[in-house]
């Protein structure tokens, strides 16, 4: 029998992202996707967070509440490799791991102590979908946290693989104006799955309240609809 520790959730996020598709695969990729960290009730208390304020980027402990499997493999199939080739589970970050826990940093933009659900962290390029439940905040510290040098093996960002995002003035005028630049940079990043690329698909994004149905071809997503989700 497997040894357990037991963790309690102290938080969870509040985001614009209701399901899976369309989260950024790493945290800070959008910054501009805005966020709030909502804690439990036993964790609502003000000294907790003293000091937290006079960073500029936290790490957020989390689950994949989304991902769980009873059984886990020691080898998963990346998408950014075509969902074929097969890696090591802990040479990724994939969520389907023998513990479904996450790791993201995120800019703090702001610690907010009176308010009627307790204290709030509001955050910045989160890769969390709603509710997400958070096990820890710590700081980050950009002495020991920060590797300038680190190399990495199949996940290097390269700017070509952003697409050109073409969204009709008429539609994106439905999104509220403030979470306009976030939803646009997260269709950039390309939301599907690296090994579905036809053309003539319709994919479906759900998005701060609103579903944003969209094409792509020869490296541009076009935004066909928006609805209101109800």
């Amino acid at each position: 029998m497997p040894e357990t520790v037991p963790m309690k959730i102290i938080a969870r996020i509040h985001s614009d992202f209701p399901s899976k598709f369309g989260i950024p695969r790493q945290s800070g990729l959008v910054d501009a996707l805005k966020a709030t960290v909502v804690f439990e009730p036993e964790f609502r208390n003000p000294d907790a967070l003293r000091g937290l304020e006079g960073y500029s980027h936290i790490w957020l402990l989390w689950q994949f509440s989304k991902a769980m499997r009873e059984d886990w493999s020691p080898t998963v199939r990346p998408p950014r490799l075509g969902g074929n080739a097969r890696m090591g589970v802990f040479a990724t970050r994939s969520p389907f791991r023998p513990n479904a826990i996450g790791l993201s940093s995120v800019r703090l933009d702001g610690v907010e102590l009176h308010t009627k659900l307790g204290p709030l962290l509001h955050i910045s390029g989160a890769d969390l979908m709603d509710s997400s439940p958070i096990y820890d905040v710590k700081p980050y510290l950009p002495y020991t946290d920060s590797h300038p040098d680190a190399t990495s093996c199949f996940v290097l960002p390269r700017q070509e693989d952003l697409l050109q995002v073409d969204f009709p003035p008429a539609l994106l005028e439905q999104i509220p104006e403030d979470r306009r630049d976030g939803l646009l940079a997260v269709l950039a990043q390309d939301p599907r799955p690296a090994y579905q690329n036809s053309p003539d698909r319709v994919y479906g994004l759900d998005f701060a309240g609103y579903a944003v149905r969209f094409t792509v071809e020869s490296g541009c997503l076009t935004v066909r609809e928006v609805t209101r989700l109800p």
